[in-house]
């Protein structure tokens, strides 16, 4: 099948790859020449963990192609793919201006039947948006041609984005035209041999349940947060209350982790949307806004507590931190939890050594020159010298680290756990103190003591 994608951003790039690797013939249009560029030459702009291989391979073998001719994309495909972005604006609303100039280019290019498949998380309504800018595009070269126009929203996870797409746990189709979807169903048969589980229903409730889906994941996230809080007061472990909830069919495992908040491309721009789009309606969206606001105190929860034990003038007290991006696997920066934590800290004059396997390079691009700041190459080195080591984004080689080195490198052993990896007690009896996350009220004195005794003995 023959498909244009209109947009070569993460969503863009992990589906034009992916649909290429199951023999379909993809043109990846995008208007940055640059960028365009360095896809021809294999270069992928963002980590998503396989993706540049599968676009070399595809590209290697003609199935794959990157373009910034629009006419020539457009009248390639029969299903164009519009993944652009949608950023929200200052009221929260998604700004479509992207979205809907994709759809004025489809209109002024296509020659003949056409699948517009909005990919792109958009509100509810945006088909209808979108349909209105083809035909007026259309009206304006005096022409008539048949097109139709889809929901298929993403639900692709950063890091794990290439399996979600290759093995999709749900497909999310809205159409209201026949042929469309059957070119939909036969597009994404090959990714649902085992089972079928390609739902179609109508466009408006396709759109919306995106939007759902990441704000009902995002309050599991901040309902947890706030069950944290109440266990440390109460003296419970948040970990063993998610595992004795967690064994729970009814309530399931995933996203039952307590933590220093959640960021991202997706949570928090989709449930601001969300909350404007049911204010729009005269909707109150308490749930929503209170997943926002309590996500707002989680984010900057360590360094709060970096402030009351170190006092507010933190000149001289050096800190490191492990971890820069919003989540393991990707370089994405976007609602980080790490800049909101670190910006405070800066402010308050201390000395930074952070680390990052792979958003080194933007925070450097984001801060080019922040006092205080320093990035470092080797994980040991932003715990080398550190009065505190915070760790803020879970990837797995900080899950396990030698921490009788870490020990003797820090100035002062000192850990805030803002992932729960690390267990108080072993920590406790290696001599460092801990504060993790709702891991209960023990103080952080008696684990220092601990720590003594045991090296004592």
């Amino acid at each position: 099948m023959k498909v244009c994608v209109i947009g070569a951003g993460y969503v863009g790039l992990v589906t034009a790859a992916c649909l290429a690797d199951m023999g379909n013939s993809v043109v990846c249009l995008d208007i940055d020449a640059e960028r365009v560029t360095r896809l021809q030459h294999g270069e992928s702009p963002i980590h998503e963990p396989g993706l540049a291989e599968l676009m070399q391979r595809n590209a290697a073998s003609g199935r794959l192609k990157f373009s910034t001719d629009a006419a020539m994309a457009v009248n390639h495909g029969t299903l164009i793919f519009i993944a652009v972005g949608t950023p929200p604006q200052e009221d929260g609303s998604a700004d479509l201006m992207h979205v809907l100039a994709a759809a004025r280019s489809v209109g002024q290019h296509m020659l003949d039947y056409k699948v517009v498949v909005n990919k792109s998380t958009v509100p509810v309504g945006t088909a209808d948006r979108v349909r209105e800018v083809v035909n007026q595009t259309l009206r304006e070269r005096s022409t008539v041609l048949p097109f139709a126009v889809v929901s298929n929203p993403e639900f692709l996870k950063e890091g794990a984005a290439i399996d979600d797409f290759m093995r999709p746990d749900r497909v999310i189709v809205g159409a209201e035209d026949e042929q469309a979807t059957l070119l939909m169903r036969a597009l994404y048969a090959p990714f649902l041999r085992n089972r079928d589980r390609l739902m179609v229903m109508d466009i408006r409730s396709a759109e919306l349940t995106k939007y759902v889906a990441n704000a009902m994941l995002a309050t599991r996230i901040s309902f947890m947060n706030e069950m944290a809080g109440l266990a440390e007061g109460l003296g419970a472990d948040i970990e063993q209350v998610r595992l004795g909830i967690g064994a729970d069919a009814r309530i399931g495992t995933h996203f039952l982790y307590a933590g220093c908040g959640w960021g991202g491309s997706c949570f928090p721009k989709d449930v601001r949307a969300l909350r404007h789009m049911g204010e729009a309606q005269g909707l109150e969206m308490s749930m929503v806004q209170a997943a926002e606001r309590i996500n707002h105190t989680q984010r900057r929860l360590l360094a709060e507590r970096v402030l009351a034990r170190f006092g507010a003038d933190l000149t001289g007290v050096v800190i490191g931190v492990w971890g820069l991006s919003f989540k393991p696997g990707t370089d994405d920066l976007r609602e980080a939890p790490s800049l909101v934590i670190m910006d405070e800290l800066l402010r308050h004059g201390a000395t930074l050594q952070a680390f990052d396997p792979v958003a080194m390079p933007g925070v450097a691009a984001l801060w080019p020159e922040r006092p205080g700041l320093t990035l470092v190459p080797r994980p040991e080195d932003a715990a080398q010298g550190a009065h505190a080591l915070l760790l803020v984004t879970e990837w797995r080689e900080f899950r396990s680290p030698d921490f009788d080195a870490l020990r003797e490198c820090m100035a002062t052993p000192i850990v805030f756990d803002g992932r729960n990896l690390y267990d108080p007690e072993l920590l406790a009896q290696m001599g460092f103190e801990y504060q993790g996350i709702g891991r209960g009220t023990a103080p952080t004195t008696v684990a220092l003591q601990q720590g003594e005794l045991a090296r004592a003995a």
